[in-house]
């Protein structure tokens, strides 16, 4: 047998001016006939704001046979590929005896720490590490970035936000360790410049010219694309054809987001720069954290979809109301409908991501196949601000996770326990993770 494929650097970068591109995994970066083509675990942690109705979202049964919940609905291409979960609490978004409201920033603070967050307006944060930093601080050893952070609204709000707790809660839901936040970007130019813009070994000015004269990095980069091709096997410029593809696209809507005029649509309140409709701006940011696993540059994502009290109205969905107005619908049936409108909402929005990552190839299988999202809220009823029975879905098929399921645990579980679970499943050895009590089984 004779041996021709070519063999590169994992981390060879194609550089042009004002870039730095990063390559996705190709099988040329694995030495030919090699038996380690394992590709890697990567963790995405998502988190919808206020709360869902839970009686629109809990399937009925129990195990493989459920039927799927009208806000479930979306997910019916990826039920094999989902867990339903139910009866996981975040008791420590509960309220201290001499704590006064604040229901909002405990809970969005407690999801991923399992810590509660200290009553404090001031600079003096206190709650505890996120599991998505926990795996980071692994994951992060193999990779440029150790995680990315992503929003979909702005983290520079300051002062105290409701009662007497920080601003600071509700920009995030990932914790470095026990006093440090971590902002979560909501600008996909700067998300995608850090990805691809290698501002260490390029001009910033040539950066800037090209995005004034509205070209792309890679036109900076072609005749290294070119030499690069020459050398490929054909699975490989395939590979290298789809990814450059959806780079140019990237590019493309970013560029058309920061010329729109943010005065056409002001039903939409956003910052200049980011598409002004929902649905553009969710997957255009999904795009480049698909992007970013692609290239291995990451392999661990957290992304907050809106802060806790979210304003935001989604006009796609046919009104314009406020999100955190309607989940406190007193049992008015029009707002209970609009509620749910914007729960299915965000569910397709979702469909789309574990779409993106099913389509993107990766080894033998697909970047779905070798993932984890977590999907949820760190509120249940948001009307009454309930942190019992948390909805929550985790998909993907990463660390033998078996899907097509809905697994119902004991009343008053620790949401911690299927952090727990979660780290095991990624090859990270945990037995405890905050008020942790065991392990939610996900693989039997």
């Amino acid at each position: 047998m004779v041996i021709t494929r070519k063999s590169i650097p994992r981390r060879t970068l194609l550089r042009g001016a004002g870039a730095a591109l990063a390559l996705p995994v190709l099988d040329a970066m694995t030495p030919a006939l090699s038996a380690d083509t394992k590709r890697p675990i990567r963790m995405t942690f998502i988190e919808v704001p206020n709360g869902i109705m839970m009686d629109k979202w809990t399937p009925g049964t129990e195990g493989a046979n459920f039927a799927l919940t009208r806000v479930l609905e979306p997910l019916a291409d990826f039920r094999d590929r989902t867990l339903v979960l139910s009866g996981l609490d975040q008791r420590q978004s509960a309220a201290l005896a001499f704590e006064i409201a604040g229901d909002h920033p405990r809970a969005c603070t407690a999801w991923l720490t399992g810590a509660h967050a200290k009553m404090t307006a001031g600079a003096d944060l206190r709650a505890g590490i996120s599991v998505d930093q926990v795996a980071a601080r692994e994951f992060g050893k193999y990779t440029q970035l150790a995680s990315l952070e992503v929003g979909l609204e702005s983290s520079e709000v300051v002062g105290s936000c409701e009662s007497a707790y920080s601003c600071a809660y509700y920009n995030t839901i990932s914790w470095r360790n026990e006093t440090t936040p971590l902002p979560m970007e909501n600008r996909p130019r700067a998300i995608f410049e850090r990805l691809f813009g290698d501002a260490a070994a390029s001009d910033p000015a040539a950066r800037l010219a090209l995005r004034q004269e509205d070209r792309s990095i890679l036109d900076s980069i072609a005749e290294e694309v070119k030499r690069l091709r020459g050398v490929l096997g054909g699975a490989d410029r395939s590979k290298i054809d789809q990814y450059l593809e959806a780079l140019r696209d990237l590019e493309r809507r970013m560029q058309l987001a920061e010329k729109q005029d943010h005065h056409e649509l002001p039903q939409i309140a956003g910052p200049i720069g980011n598409p002004q409709v929902f649905s553009e701006y969710y997957k255009l940011m999904t795009d480049l954290m698909v992007l970013a696993w692609q290239t291995d540059m990451t392999r661990v994502c957290t992304f907050q979809i809106g802060h806790e009290m979210s304003g935001r109205a989604y006009p796609e969905v046919g009104f314009g109301d406020a999100h955190h107005a309607v989940t406190h619908h007193q049992g008015d049936p029009e707002k209970i409908e609009k509620t749910t409108k914007i729960n299915v909402f965000h569910t397709k929005m979702l469909a789309y991501y574990l779409d993106r990552l099913r389509a993107t190839p990766d080894g033998d299988g697909s970047l779905l196949d070798h993932a984890m999202i977590l999907y949820g809220s760190a509120l249940s009823d948001g009307n009454a601000h309930s942190n019992v029975d948390l909805p929550l879905v985790v998909a993907g098929h990463a660390g033998g996770l078996r899907g097509g399921r809905h697994i119902a645990s004991e009343p008053r579980t620790p949401v911690a326990n299927l952090f727990v679970e979660l780290m095991n499943s990624a090859g990270l050895e945990t037995e405890k993770f905050a008020d942790s009590t065991g392990r939610v089984e996900l693989r039997a």
